[in-house]
Parts: C-alpha cells; structure tokens; sequence
C-alpha cells in the first residue's frame, strides 16, 4: 500500500488510494454449527452437514492513507485517532472490566490520557502509526445464524449453544433465537 502511494508521488497529506478498498468486520460472536444440532431435519432425513454461524459487515470505498509524520494534516489526523481511541479504551473498556474493589481505588479515578505522556516519546511513536480513513461508499452486511433453517433445527442449534455452557456459545444462541424470530416475523 505504501510502495502504491510512494510510486504515485503524493506530496504532502494523505495519499489517496486509486482504486476502492473493502474492509471487513467480523462479529468475535462466531462458531462452527456441528449436524447434531439439527434436531428436526437430520433424524427425518439425514440430509444435513456442518457449517459456520457469523455475522460480517462489508464497508466500500475511498481510503486516504496518513503516514507522512511531518505532515500537518498527518499529524493532526494521528493525534485525533490516538485521543479517540485511548478515550474509548479507558472510559470503556477498562470501566467494563474494572471491579467494583477497583473503581474505589485512587489510582482508577481518573483516566489515562495521551497528554499524561511525554509528548516527545508521543511523536517518537507516530512515526510507527498508519491511520487509514476510509470515505465510506457503501456498506453490505451478512447475518448467517441459522436463520434460514426451520424452526424445529433452529431450536436444537440453540440448545446445543446453550448446553456448550459457554459465553460465546451462550451469546450464539441468544443471536440465533433473535435472528429467527426475525425470520419468521418476516415470513409467517
């Protein structure tokens, strides 16, 4: 990617790339659907096989790589992204994982910020960041979660789910159960 915009010669600011991009985000809820799930259909005709339960969303369109340090544009970009993302990651996920022991704790009461480093080490390591931005043209998402099956198979995928006794394989069955009525709300 970078030998792409280094090739095009883009002077200053992000590189635009020429041509669209596609990324793709997967749920992390996801789980191979053994035969023996489907309680309905594989008794009364055995005519079934394994198969993989997820979610994705597909995202088009134009990317603008910042990877020239000196740049302004660059540097601004890089230091709105680090901002946003050590926020999100104190403020949300440390708060999800802290215990209640933990949130009385002087140390936790306020929040790491990237002004709490020094800001020379700070630009030391954007040199080692890309930021991608992506000016999104359209977007595609998939749920594949057993949906499609008859109810009957639906009902033994979540029971298997459930019994794993697992928290993924808990939440599995509770997206399958979700995306069935769904289903069949849509097509009584």
């Amino acid at each position: 990617m970078l030998d792409s915009l280094n090739e095009l010669g883009s002077a200053g600011g992000p590189g635009k790339l020429e041509k669209q991009v596609m990324a793709l985000f997967t749920s992390s809820i996801h789980h191979y659907v053994t035969p023996k799930f489907y309680t309905a259909t594989k008794p009364d005709t055995g005519k079934v096989v394994p198969t993989w339960n997820y979610a994705a969303v597909q995202v088009y369109g134009e990317a603008s790589i910042y990877y020239r340090t000196d740049d302004e544009k660059t540097s601004e970009f890089l230091n709105r992204q680090i901002s946003d993302l050590s926020n999100a990651g104190e403020q949300q996920v440390m708060e999800i994982m802290r215990s209640d022991r933990e949130k009385d704790d002087e140390r936790w009461k306020e929040p790491w910020k990237v002004s709490d480093a020094p800001p020379r080490y700070v630009e030391l390591l954007k040199k080692a960041i890309i930021g991608i931005e992506i000016k999104i043209q359209s977007i595609d998402g998939k749920f594949k979660m057993s949906q499609e099956m008859s109810k009957g198979d639906r009902e033994g995928v979540v029971a298997g789910f459930m019994s794993m006794g697992n928290e993924v394989a808990n939440k599995l069955a509770d997206v399958v159960k979700h995306r069935g009525e769904l289903a069949d709300a849509k097509h009584p």
